[in-house]
């Protein structure tokens, strides 16, 4: 009977021991949130599943570029900055989506856009059920103002699809997105109706400088 409880115990302890190895390995530091991008830069954020994929992605990606790990919205993703053309952002998300089949995220903050402290505001969070109206700007911020005069109240600024818009609406009134799409379309804008649940709100109001 002793020798069976010495057993046991050496076997318990043994478990503990093992259980808090498991606990120490596993510990991950606390992952911080994404700093946002310069004024003109393009973000390219990868959202990696695993940490395995995490990896395979920092392996296919040459070491000139700037990446780090760090929290955007509910995600951990990689985030790739440092390109000062869309055209080069979206190259990379393409590179990144057939080597590694992670799809990324572009987002920006045009030049002479945006408040004098931009980090305080950025605070990027996903639209709820609804209709929101969109605006190609075509990287000429002057076109907020007209976007508002058009509209009659404030513009935000948005990603959908990998790209930077203008928030003309957002609605759940699917007659007043709509009557807003006809709107600015008459007057010769870009504007695209979308499924507000796939719209990240960058910033609720657009101040140019």
């Amino acid at each position: 009977m002793q020798r069976f409880l010495t057993v046991s115990n050496a076997l318990v302890l043994a478990l503990i021991g093992l259980t808090s190895g498991v606990n120490s390995a596993t510990a991950q530091p606390e992952i911080s949130v994404c700093q946002p991008p310069s004024a003109g830069e393009y973000l390219l954020l990868v959202i990696s599943p695993t940490p395995d994929k995490e990896h395979q992605l920092r392996r296919a990606l040459p070491t000139e570029l700037k990446t780090t790990t760090c929290r955007y919205l509910k995600d951990t993703v990689t985030r790739i900055g440092g390109f000062t053309r869309l055209e080069d952002a979206n190259r990379w998300a393409r590179y990144v989506n057939d080597v590694v089949g992670l799809k990324g995220i572009i987002t920006t903050r045009p030049r002479d856009v945006g408040s004098t402290n931009p980090t305080a505001n950025y605070k990027p969070q996903r639209l709820g059920n609804g209709f929101a109206v969109l605006v190609d700007y075509y990287n000429h911020p002057e076109v907020a103002t007209q976007v508002q005069q058009v509209v009659g109240g404030d513009v935000g600024f948005v990603s959908y699809g990998q790209r930077p818009y203008l928030l003309a609406v957002y609605t759940t009134n699917q007659k007043e997105a709509y009557n807003t799409l006809q709107k600015l379309s008459e007057q010769g804008f870009f504007a695209i109706l979308v499924d507000s649940r796939r719209v990240v709100l960058l910033r609720s109001v657009v101040h140019l400088q």
